[in-house]
């Protein structure tokens, strides 16, 4: 998988391609980031997350966590 940073308005969304599956994932808490303004996009989507369980989202449970890279460098 090939990660590369795309733009969305002026701020920083992580992402990758999938060469074999001819697909984008892009980073949800990124994307939560920018679409809520949040100071703590990953506590936002858990709780945003835990209440689309509650209500029996379905989609919630489809979503896995792949690996990439932070800006501070960690995985």
């Amino acid at each position: 998988m090939d990660n590369e940073i795309k733009l969305f308005e002026g701020r920083q969304i992580r992402s990758a391609w999938d060469n074999e599956k001819e697909e984008w994932y892009f980073s949800i808490i990124d994307i939560v980031g920018v679409l809520t303004d949040s100071k703590d996009p990953g506590a936002y989507w858990r709780k945003l997350k835990q209440r689309l369980k509650e209500e029996g989202n379905e989609g919630v449970t489809n979503c896995h966590t792949l690996k990439m890279h932070a800006a501070d460098g960690k995985i």
